[in-house]
């Protein structure tokens, strides 16, 4: 959508933190509070709440992770629903909840979308001037997968 008053394009940010990554989550929005208060966010529920108090920014909150917010971040990419990623797992600890995980990751790359999961990553997509254009998503045809014989 594009924000008529200031010319640029809002984007549509899904930001989710592992609870080890959560200070990093913290310390990122705050240093982008800026560029961040010019999109609509999104973000399971903890990391949301935490953003929004602390930072004092509006965030969309879902569900918490394990109870369905990766999952609800997953379906909003599927419709179209979400420009980028920025999900900050933690890669030392197991998660009860890793197939999520790798379900929101792997619909991310479906869809095509970027995705950060680090601060320097998420630096990098979110310094890029895309950020402000209308940027169209390549999408991958699929229409043979969907059009595949399935034996019953």
């Amino acid at each position: 959508m594009k924000d008529i008053a200031f010319g640029y394009e809002r984007k549509k940010i899904a930001l989710v933190a592992h609870d080890f990554k959560k200070k990093d989550m913290l310390e990122w929005a705050r240093y982008n509070r800026v560029t961040l208060s010019h999109h609509d966010l999104y973000a399971t529920g903890t990391t949301g709440s935490m953003i929004e108090q602390e930072v004092g920014i509006p965030v969309v909150k879902l569900k918490s992770g394990p109870l369905g917010g990766d999952q609800q971040i997953g379906a909003k990419i599927a419709e179209g629903e979400i420009d980028f990623l920025i999900f900050f797992w933690d890669p030392m600890s197991q998660m009860p909840h890793d197939p999520d995980v790798k379900a929101l990751l792997r619909i991310a790359m479906v869809w095509n979308i970027p995705v950060a999961c680090n601060r320097v990553s998420a630096d990098y997509v979110i310094s890029s001037p895309l950020m402000w254009e209308r940027t169209p998503r390549h999408h991958t045809n699929y229409d043979g997968y969907l059009a595949r014989k399935v034996e019953v």
